[in-house]
């Protein structure tokens, strides 16, 4: 169970649903790096896990086995925000795949327990690699096992590296193992290509690289309600995580889970400006199969099982409504 000091670093932290990291019983997330608990002969591993798909789960799935192997916990940090988002010399926006609420899940999922997240800022990134090791990795976790890439870079001026941390070990009593090379590069590799295949419209390259149907959560807020009026009502999302990557234009089939309510129903989604009305905006609005309540102001979660079609304009709306008809059949409605 969570301790109490969890409960509130969770109810405080920036953009997590404390509901739904409070409904994994056994997953705790540790926030308050000052009064993290003694992990018994910890093995642990660090990086941002944007995403966990599937390179990833090889990542976690060592370090289950490692700490499996030495009677020990596995713990994951991460950070937040991302370090490129503090770090980054271009003014470029980051956008992310994962909230911090939905990456806690699919840790979870994944078979972590244990995630500590560390509140990553300019102040941290300027350590000096001897000051990261000793004051960080080993005062804050006492590690039994570091899992770490040969790549690994840590320290002001990201001077710090595996060779450093092998070199460290005897004098603090850990043990250090390399994740391998092929693994690194398949998470390289996927990261970019989840990203460009969402940013593509590409959803079946996205989704076999993650191992999960790409998802994000919104709030309900009202539209124009034009949908109505042609036998297609919809809710309007504004997604919760500004950084939130968010796929290509386009109409989408979609699954929908409705906060507070245990069914999960089928739909499609429109994301685009809906030029057929003029409009300008981009939107995110979703139509649910046999659902017809009034839920403002509620969250949803929707996950995209597949790419219907690009978003184009119509003649007019008596056009726009036979093609979404065909759209719900083509989305299983």
């Amino acid at each position: 169970m969570l301790e109490l000091q969890n409960y509130i670093s969770i109810i405080n932290y920036p953009l997590i649903n404390y509901q739904l990291v409070l409904h994994h019983l056994f997953m705790q997330v540790h926030t308050n790096i000052s009064e993290l608990p003694i992990f018994k002969r910890a093995v642990i591993t660090i990086g941002t896990f944007d995403g966990v798909h599937l390179g990833h789960r090889q990542i976690i799935r060592q370090l289950i086995g490692e700490a499996a192997a030495v009677d020990g916990t596995p713990v994951l940090i991460t950070f937040y925000p991302h370090p490129k988002q503090v770090v980054a010399s271009t003014k470029k926006p980051i956008f992310i795949l994962n909230s911090p609420e939905e990456k806690y899940g699919l840790l979870h999922e994944a078979g972590i327990e244990h995630i500590v997240v560390i509140p990553f800022d300019k102040t941290f990134a300027e350590q000096t690699a001897g000051d990261y090791i000793e004051h960080f990795l080993v005062n804050k976790f006492h590690p039994h096992t570091i899992i770490i890439g040969y790549d690994h870079r840590f320290g002001n001026n990201r001077e710090g590296d595996y060779r450093l941390l092998e070199n460290e070990a005897p004098k603090f009593g850990f043990v250090v193992k390399e994740i391998p090379e092929h693994i690194l590069r398949n998470i390289t590799i996927s990261s970019t290509r989840v990203r460009e295949a969402l940013l593509a419209g590409d959803i079946s390259t996205a989704n076999d690289l993650l191992g999960y149907p790409y998802f994000f959560s919104g709030t309900v807020v009202e539209g124009n309600k034009l949908g109505r009026t042609i036998g297609y009502p919809t809710a309007n999302l504004r997604i919760l995580d500004e950084q939130k990557l968010v796929p290509a234009n386009g109409v989408y089939a979609v699954e929908v889970a409705i906060e507070e309510d245990d069914n999960k129903y089928n739909g499609m989604m429109n994301i685009g400006t809906r030029p057929t009305v003029d409009g300008s905006k981009l939107v995110i609005e979703v139509n649910i199969f046999d659902f017809d309540e009034t839920i403002y102001g509620s969250r949803l979660q929707v996950k995209i099982k597949k790419r219907l079609r690009d978003e184009v304009k119509f003649s007019g709306l008596d056009e726009l409504k036979e093609q979404l008809a065909k759209d719900k059949v083509a989305a299983g409605g």
